[in-house]
């Protein structure tokens, strides 16, 4: 959950849009200048008015730069505003001194009044000021909202990561009691459960630190899970299972199924005649849809301290992760409990 770098974010991406954008603007004058008859002799002075603009707009953008990015981080945005002033008055004075020593400079021979330059540059210094302002605020702007946005992800990654690390714990408790239900009993099937615990163990531990893992290895998973519940309820519990992969190509959030299957085993078992749960997956066009569905008694049983770990975590790791791609139902009545959940496409 990262934020990813824009093509425009790239320093020399960003050089050149200025550049452009500084070219655009100085040639209009030359790009909608009426055309002159044919017949109708040459200026003379094209070419050093030609010099004299150049020299006096590269002037204006190093005033552009100056204000966007020294001036109004160290005094404006710090409210220093009669030091702001101040430097932006002594700009002021330079650069119309500048621009004039540079007209009478390069065409000398040529009369201007200094009243009529000076009006003119004001103007074209306080359009500079402005629009170099505006452009730092909004510089500004988007910088912290990127900042406020990777903070924001930052702490949605540690809130996930303390989700994940949840899960395994309240899992692996309830595993490590099978093992001793069968240790008791010293059944045969000790062994293989062993060998499936070590698969899960491996899953849980070298390949729950993506992001996203493939949903075959999820359904594996819960495949091995669910044998180890078999073995250990043996044929007083029966248990229905289909799991429709599709194409392959579909990633999920690991360790997102798995507390709807333990919530199944623990409370759809126990004294409950006729214990049966429904496990479905299927993976189409409408995205991955995952059902688990259990017998309940009739009485309400007393609850654990462990209890209840499992499907507030996945809740919340679905409102992170999903948002709105994702429904969630779950009904409880008729002695029957059922969780239905949908994972849409563009999750």
């Amino acid at each position: 959950m990262t934020v990813k770098t824009s093509w425009y974010d790239r320093k020399w991406v960003r050089v050149i849009l200025h550049i452009a954008v500084w070219s655009l603007i100085y040639s209009l004058p030359f790009l909608l200048r009426p055309k002159y008859n044919e017949n109708r002799p040459a200026d003379p002075d094209e070419w050093l008015f030609m010099v004299q603009y150049l020299i006096n707009n590269s002037f204006w953008v190093c005033f552009f730069y100056l204000n966007a990015w020294s001036l109004v981080p160290r005094f404006f945005n710090r409210r220093k505003y009669w030091s702001y002033g101040g430097y932006l008055l002594v700009c002021y004075v330079a650069l119309i001194s500048l621009t004039w020593i540079t007209f009478t400079t390069v065409l000398p021979h040529r009369h201007n009044r200094f009243s009529g330059h000076l009006v003119f540059n004001t103007f074209i210094f306080l359009f500079m000021l402005s629009v170099s302002v505006a452009y730092r605020l909004v510089i500004d702007r988007i910088r912290k909202d990127r900042e406020d946005q990777e903070r924001v992800n930052e702490n949605l990654k540690t809130e996930l990561s303390l989700l994940r690390s949840q899960v395994s714990p309240h899992f692996m408790f309830n595993v490590l009691n099978n093992m001793v239900a069968l240790a008791r009993k010293k059944s045969d099937l000790l062994e293989p459960s062993l060998i499936k615990l070590s698969s899960l163990m491996r899953y849980m531990l070298y390949e729950t630190g993506d992001t996203r893992v493939p949903l075959e290895r999820e359904v594996e998973y819960l495949e091995s899970y669910i044998d180890l519940q078999k073995m250990r309820f043996g044929g007083g519990l029966q248990v229905n299972t289909h799991f429709s992969i599709g194409d392959g190509r579909t990633e999920i959030e690991p360790m997102l199924l798995i507390p709807f299957v333990e919530n199944a085993f623990k409370h759809g078992t126990g004294l409950i005649q006729g214990a049966s749960i429904d496990i479905s997956l299927d993976n189409g066009p409408e995205g991955v849809r995952f059902r688990v569905a259990n017998k309940i008694g009739d009485t309400v049983e007393e609850r654990d301290r462990t209890s209840g770990i499992g499907l507030p975590n996945v809740r919340r790791r679905l409102d992170l992760l999903y948002g709105k791609a994702h429904t969630l139902n779950i009904h409880r009545g008729e002695g029957r409990f059922e969780a239905d959940l949908l994972l849409k496409p563009h999750a």
